[in-house]
């Protein structure tokens, strides 16, 4: 069955738009629940011009994580100051953690809904971390996140569980229903993620995020008939191996807590 998608091409900061229409026949299409994605990336052929592309993807961990991390108003840092994450665009200069200000290339978004039939429950919830419920000015505000989002971390337990000084833990499990707080939105809201080059470390509201970089486990998994449209989420890549190695580890807090 083929699949409409609707890819537009526009100059950055600017309104002109070139629509287009491609149509991709899927040899075996997925019949369980669906999910519409939006896609912004830099366009590899014209630089400085964006592509504006939208998906349906099988709501799917290995889709949905791609998308989900941050809710509107994070507070992410650039070259041109704080700005939310949704008005961030591929070719700002983001600020990282350890590596300067590095240029975004992707930018995916979708829609949370709660209580949607088939749909893990987590997908309808958001996380709020408290102003200083991570120390002193982290965050500085109250922040929103979405459901896939990574926190990074530092401390011994994750240096003896890794052997690494920072990993990447997903926000849920930080929820103690006091600083951090799970939440069930009344309405649908939007969720955002962030590609670059390679695997960051970002800083929204002061507080460490990982960039969006497949988790190894569930690309693993990924069924063959499902690649070619995975792959094809990322329009700046031309094949799976070109995301890079991942920069962090993924932990569990209960795994932390077994070697605290």
């Amino acid at each position: 069955m083929a699949m409409p998608l609707l890819p537009q091409t526009v100059s950055a900061r600017a309104g002109a738009t070139l629509p287009t229409l491609v149509e991709e026949t899927s040899p075996r299409p997925f019949h369980g629940l669906m999910r519409r994605i939006e896609i912004l990336t830099l366009c590899p052929n014209r630089p400085g011009d964006i592509v504006e592309t939208a998906r349906r993807v099988p709501a799917l961990p290995i889709f949905e994580e791609a998308v989900a991390a941050f809710a509107r108003g994070a507070q992410i840092p650039t070259e041109r100051g704080l700005v939310a994450v949704e008005d961030l665009l591929p070719g700002d200069r983001v600020k990282t953690v350890d590596r300067g200000f590095r240029t975004l290339l992707w930018r995916g978004a979708t829609t949370l809904v709660a209580g949607v039939e088939g749909q893990t429950p987590e997908m309808g919830r958001l996380t709020r971390i408290s102003a200083d419920a991570l120390g002193i000015a982290r965050p500085m505000h109250d922040l929103v996140l979405g459901p896939m989002a990574q926190l990074v971390r530092h401390g011994a337990a994750i240096e003896r569980l890794t052997g690494h000084r920072a990993a990447a833990l997903p926000a849920r499990d930080l929820i103690d229903g006091m600083g951090v707080a799970e939440l069930t939105p009344p309405s649908a809201v939007a969720v955002y993620h962030l590609g670059f080059e390679r695997h960051e470390r970002l800083l929204a509201n002061g507080v460490e995020i990982a960039s969006y970089h497949p988790c190894p486990t569930r690309l693993a998994r990924l069924a063959p008939e499902q690649r070619g449209l995975f792959l094809s989420c990322f329009p700046h890549l031309e094949r799976i191996e070109d995301f890079g190695p991942p920069a962090l580890p993924r932990v569990r807090l209960a795994e932390l807590d077994m070697v605290a």
